[in-house]
């Protein structure tokens, strides 16, 4: 059940490297945080604008796949993971949570100019909406107003350590975010990160090769072979051409700049955070799929940085 679980590990690793740094879309501010570091990863002074955390810790993109993590290892069998799962994303992100005190915070934030990030989680939209369509009892429960990556996030320790049957992935990626766009891309890099787990020597081209004829991939393939054409330019440019916000495609698009742009993980998630944006989402992406084509190639210091991997080793 466990063999892939590095996959996972290089995700949760490669958000909390970024963390510090998330939500930087100012060049000029980027720049100068990241200015004379040797190491930008896991920077010691919080310097996202909205939202501060205990270095080491990860965001709410992460967070959604512990979550499910934390579902799978304490449900008793797979019929229960789905219920059980929607249980916790109210219990771990709903009322009485860090991350639902902030969201009473920030409302006061609308009505201010923004000078300090808040002490403490960031509910993102997807889940705020996923916790109401719960309490609601609504069948599929996920939002339905962005398309970030929270289903994607929800679905990865699911899709290699339980099951990576379509049907199945398809209802968990639509119990965060319920929209055809989260379901597609979200689904896309399953499938892209399994074929690097398999020994693929090009994961990216392979899955364009199994499904040039998919219409259901249509979309995801047209965007891959406009990000190949990009191969050889600079991937901070390509990111801020392309898009470094949360939402898909451009989050996919960047993502995978990054990942034909690199030669291994701490490369990849390196340069993830110095393109800015949303680099959480992107390194959560980059670091599972490289985590997946070579396998013991997360750096060992940045595990032990990262506080809630020392709960995913215990199951290596």
């Amino acid at each position: 059940m466990f063999q892939d679980l590095n996959i996972f590990l290089g995700a949760v690793v490669a958000d909390a490297a970024a963390r510090p740094l998330h939500w930087v879309y100012d060049p000029n501010k980027l720049k100068r945080y990241i200015k004379g570091k040797k190491e930008i990863a896991f920077l010691k002074e919080n310097k996202s604008p909205f939202y501060a955390l205990e270095t080491g810790l990860t965001s709410g993109y992460a967070d959604m796949g512990l979550v499910m993590f934390q579902t799978i290892i304490t449900s008793k069998k797979k019929s229960d993971i789905l219920p059980n799962f929607k249980k916790n994303i109210v219990q771990h992100f709903g009322p009485g949570s860090n991350y639902w005190k902030n969201l009473k915070e920030r409302k006061k934030y609308k009505k201010i100019k923004w000078k300090r990030p808040l002490l403490g989680n960031w509910l993102h939209q997807n889940t705020l909406e996923t916790i109401r369509n719960i309490k609601e009892k609504k069948r599929i429960t996920g939002g339905t107003k962005v398309q970030e990556t929270d289903g994607f996030n929800a679905a990865l320790p699911y899709y290699f350590l339980v099951s990576k049957e379509d049907r199945e992935i398809k209802k968990v990626i639509r119990t965060c975010a319920n929209s055809h766009k989260n379901e597609v891309y979200g689904l896309a890099r399953l499938k892209i990160i399994d074929l690097a787990s398999k020994g693929e020597k090009n994961p990216i081209q392979k899955f364009i090769k199994l499904n040039i004829k998919n219409r259901y991939f249509k979309d995801v393939i047209t965007d891959i072979k406009k990000v190949l054409k990009l191969k050889n330019q600079n991937h901070t440019y390509v990111t801020r051409m392309l898009g470094k916000a949360c939402s898909d495609n451009s989050n996919f698009k960047s993502s995978i700049h990054c990942i034909i742009t690199s030669s291994n993980y701490e490369s990849a998630i390196i340069k993830t955070i110095k393109a800015g944006g949303c680099n959480c989402s992107r390194a959560i992406f980059c670091g599972s799929y490289f985590s997946a084509l070579k396998k013991r190639n997360i750096p060992l210091a940045w595990i032990k940085k990262t506080i809630p991997a020392q709960k995913i080793i215990e199951y290596l």
